[in-house]
């Protein structure tokens, strides 16, 4: 395989990472674990920058304080359209390379629902629904908060796969030079990124994606197809973030269809 180019913040050197990335490895993870690893996607400025435009309330079309609805303590911002242009070309880039595999799990689970090439279509049938409020989204996340399990389904029109990107360094344990705590130099602790998959008349199974800044995670929405011994069946799968112990925690989400 080539070369990958150099990260920027130039957007068409972003969609080129994206189409460059192991496409065959995602779906095969993808398929076997309802999630793929994308590591360093983004690098350490870009990961700055998206973190630090939390701060600028202007760029976002709402703020939910998570306590306040029971989904767990923390809080993140909806962005308002137009979206910052990383973000843009990540929401783009991702769905054209994810729609056959939507496409392919949705015929194994007996559903119909196709998507349109493009990711402009595809909010275009949003919109037409009713469903026009933007969905990527910032979360933030301070020492003893976290994000309850949970599905991001925002109306009719739900893709079935969505993307999270971790902006901060998590600390690492012993190894290398060490502060005064106990861990190399990060931005928090804690704070994984937690998946749970329930197969009928099973107990549910958990899994935690461990993650690097810059780091991202293709992950189900709600449900996957798994092959049986009588063909394939559907699973439910949730999605959300333990208990930071220590320092703020910045994610990016990128869920692809919008919010009535």
């Amino acid at each position: 395989m080539s070369a990958l180019p150099q990260r920027t913040t130039d957007t068409a050197s972003l969609a080129q990472r994206v189409d460059w990335l192991d496409w065959a490895g995602i779906a095969s993870e993808l398929d076997a674990r309802g999630h793929a690893h994308v590591p360093a996607l983004l690098d350490a400025a870009q990961c700055r920058a998206l973190a630090a435009g939390y701060d600028r309330p202007d760029g976002f079309r709402s703020r939910v304080v998570m306590a306040r609805h029971g989904f767990g303590r923390g809080e993140y911002r909806y962005f308002a359209y137009p979206l910052p242009a990383a973000v843009a070309t990540l929401r783009a880039a991702f769905y054209l390379r994810l729609v056959p595999i939507a496409h392919r799990w949705n015929e194994a689970m007996g559903s119909d629902v196709r998507y349109p090439a493009t990711h402009a279509d595809f909010i275009a049938r949003c919109h037409a629904a009713g469903q026009t409020r933007p969905t990527p989204l910032l979360l933030r996340y301070d020492t003893g908060d976290y994000n309850c399990l949970h599905q991001d389904l925002y109306g009719e029109h739900v893709f079935p796969l969505q993307l999270a990107v971790l902006l901060s360094q998590p600390q690492r344990g012993p190894g290398g030079d060490l502060n005064k705590s106990g861990l190399n130099d990060g931005d928090f602790s804690g704070g994984e990124f937690v998946l749970t998959e329930q197969r009928p008349r099973m107990q549910s199974r958990a899994e935690v994606v461990p993650l690097q800044q810059g780091d991202a995670v293709v992950f189900a929405v709600h449900q996957r197809p798994v092959q049986g011994t009588r063909g394939p069946y559907r699973v439910q799968l949730r999605h959300g973030v333990s208990r930071v112990r220590s320092g703020r925690r910045h994610t990016l989400g990128v869920i692809f269809h919008d919010a009535q």
